[in-house]
């Protein structure tokens, strides 16, 4: 049994699909699989036991227009997949699935060119996205989250790199909190000043703040006095999932860090939630997790992935998100 995915989506999405490979390993034990996604993805998704094989998508690069789209079809056509699973609701990603000429190819019915899959399911709001994920495959077993988890999978080099940086700052055998202040859209940012107001506390409260985030990260004026160890920029996905993993609480932003420090059940996560809500399905997978929003705002939800102004020029749900509510919450965490 040869089996595809195409998923070409945000760093999050390819996270949240981590429990997809294992239910496809359940039902079809002999299946190898061949994972389809960006280089970006293609970097989370490595050394998973499950994946036989992952194919960069270079949208921008080598794939790009629609020669690159054509002959990477090319290559997977020649591969004669059984079966093809297409999370992404993108056109491309579903002239890709039909390129493969596979006999079965299944996608959401809400999908960008659905006509060109043979088999389509319906795309539930009302469910988490990794239940989403999990019905490509029929009726969904009981225990989701236990039987399904998020697996992520440093490598040795990762593990070490980390260790290295516990060890550089004294973080051994010590309750680290780590603090994810960005995100793509910009009303899904809790205000840097909030941030900032946390940071201070922890510090003033002799607790030991790790900065986490990627390059665009490394613009934001994030205060960072002596003790607190800033990671912005330096540690690929997979080095970052260590960070979280060892992580006591993380304080994030409805981003991409959710569904990463969702994989390890002992690190504690306060999503913070404006112009999203739980209700869109990309909430923490972890059970250990907390979602901190606004309750009863009228104009929440407002988008999907929130927008680069509020529409309603006020942003309470971020302003009246106070910076004292979420310190409270880290340090309840703290004792445990």
């Amino acid at each position: 049994m040869k089996i595809l995915i195409i998923h070409t989506a945000f760093i999050g999405d390819i996270v949240l699909s981590t429990p997809l490979l294992k239910r496809i390993k359940d039902v079809y034990p002999e299946a190898k699989i061949t994972y389809v996604t960006t280089p970006v993805g293609a970097s989370i998704l490595r050394n998973n036991e499950n994946i036989t094989e992952i194919i960069e998508y270079d949208k921008r690069g080598v794939h790009s227009g629609v020669k690159g789209l054509i002959a990477l079809g090319r290559r997977l056509r020649y591969e004669n997949f059984n079966l093809v699973l297409t999370p992404h609701r993108y056109l491309r990603s579903s002239i890709l699935s039909w390129l493969t000429r596979s006999p079965k190819r299944v996608g959401y019915n809400t999908a960008s060119g659905a006509i060109l899959f043979t088999k389509r399911i319906k795309y539930d709001k009302s469910k988490h996205e990794v239940e989403k994920l999990l019905s490509f495959l029929g009726e969904l077993p009981e225990n989701l989250r236990e039987s399904y988890p998020i697996e992520l999978y440093p490598s040795k080099k990762d593990i070490q790199k980390v260790d290295d940086i516990w060890k550089e700052n004294r973080l051994i055998d010590k309750d680290v909190v780590a603090v994810a202040p960005g995100s793509k859209w910009f009303t899904k940012k809790w205000p840097l000043e909030y941030f900032n107001k946390v940071i201070d506390l922890l510090v003033a409260n002799n607790k030991k703040v790790v900065i986490i985030g990627g390059r665009d990260e490394m613009l934001l004026n994030v205060h960072t006095p002596s003790g607190v160890v800033d990671l912005r920029g330096k540690t690929t996905l997979l080095e970052l999932a260590e960070v979280l993993k060892r992580s006591k609480v993380v304080l994030t932003n409805d981003s991409s860090p959710i569904h990463i420090a969702s994989a390890f059940k002992n690190t504690k996560i306060i999503a913070l939630f404006g112009p999203t809500v739980k209700a869109f399905g990309f909430f923490p997978w972890s059970k250990n997790s907390e979602v901190l929003e606004v309750e009863n705002l009228s104009c929440r939800p407002c988008a999907i992935h929130g927008g680069n102004k509020c529409p309603k020029g006020h942003f309470k749900c971020m302003l009246d998100l106070k910076p004292e509510v979420a310190f409270d919450k880290i340090l309840a965490s703290l004792k445990r």
